[in-house]
Formats: C-alpha cells, sequence, structure tokens
C-alpha cells in the first residue's frame, strides 16, 4: 500500500533509537527530546489564499526533528508512521 499525503503533510519514520529517556537530572518539563525520523513521502505544499501552491521546505529522505507529541501515527503495511504538517519540524538534519 502507498500513502501519499495531502497538501503541506508529511509522513515520517520515527528512528527507533530517538525516543530514548534524556538525562535524569534535568527537570521533568526540559527532560523531553524531539524524536528523530526519516521522511519516507511528501504532500504536493500548502494552497495559499490566492489559489497558488507552496511547495513544501523538506524532501523524501530528509531526516528531521519533531516534538514527540506533534502528528498523528498511523500504520501501514505492518509498520509505524507519523504524519506531521510541515509546521510541525523542529530542524531538518543536514550532514
Amino acid at each position: 500500500m502507498k500513502i501519499r499525503p495531502s497538501q503541506d503533510r508529511l509522513i515520517v519514520k520515527v528512528r527507533d533509537d530517538s525516543a530514548d529517556a534524556a538525562d535524569s537530572s534535568l527537570p521533568e518539563t526540559k527532560r523531553e527530546k524531539p524524536l528523530e525520523g526519516k521522511v519516507v513521502a511528501v504532500g504536493k505544499g500548502k494552497v495559499l489564499d490566492d489559489g497558488t501552491v507552496q511547495p513544501l521546505d523538506v524532501r523524501e529522505g530528509d531526516t528531521i526533528l519533531f516534538s514527540k507529541d506533534a502528528g498523528t501515527e498511523i500504520k501501514a503495511d505492518g509498520e509505524s508512521y507519523t504524519v506531521l504538517k510541515e509546521d510541525e519540524i523542529v530542524a531538518i538534519i543536514e550532514s
């Protein structure tokens, strides 16, 4: 099954080790680290008020950081993914 996200949404495969616990000496509110994932699909872009489409800055294959409570988790072909809007991305990791 192939899933294509709509508009300014993207589908991310979360890295298994990205949810490791942070340093326990930090206060509870500061311990939550962003999740890291690989973008596996992107929508065509955000439709602006004038009807034009603004392409996404993120591309398939990019590695991104996003908040643990962002997006919606889905399952497809036995795999877990997260669907995010582009504005939920914290950073794009460049190597």
